[in-house]
């Protein structure tokens, strides 16, 4: 059912139900089980960034001065402060994290990361390196094995 949800989230139940060879009652609890549980967290629309003014991105690479958890909580929660990084990951090693960031161009981009990014608390070090081509984009997870 997750699979299905994943591929196209606007599905009526009724189409799910069909989908899954479920009655629509049985499809209906077990999609409540699913939310309730967090293996679903929502139902999104996926944007295109560069039709929305967000054509530029950039993975930036960040490492820390000291791992200390008050910094750790300090850089997490700046960075969420930041509309223009759509995602941060903590890594393992280095560097400590990755952080996926939209503008509209470089120009823009430059004065993020001298506004913003550069002050980020604890910052080391940031290496910017720019998307040139997005081969495959945040596709649905694979179907578990049974």
């Amino acid at each position: 059912m997750p699979a299905e949800l994943q591929h196209d989230g606007r599905l009526t139940l009724t189409d799910l139900a069909d989908r899954v060879q479920l009655s629509i009652s049985r499809c209906q609890r077990r999609l409540r089980e699913l939310e309730r549980s967090g293996v679903i967290r929502g139902y999104h629309a996926e944007v295109d960034a560069a039709a929305v003014g967000f054509g530029f991105e950039v993975l930036g690479f960040v490492t820390l001065r000291q791992g200390a958890q008050d910094t750790l909580a300090a850089f997490d929660e700046a960075v969420a402060a930041i509309p223009n990084v759509v995602q941060t990951q903590r890594l393992f090693g280095d560097p400590d994290y990755l952080l996926r960031v939209v503008t509209a161009d470089l120009d823009a981009y430059q004065r993020l990361y001298e506004s913003r990014l550069t002050k980020l608390p604890g910052l080391q070090r940031i290496t910017s390196t720019i998307v040139m081509k997005k081969v495959i984009d945040m596709r649905p997870l694979p179907t578990p094995p049974h």
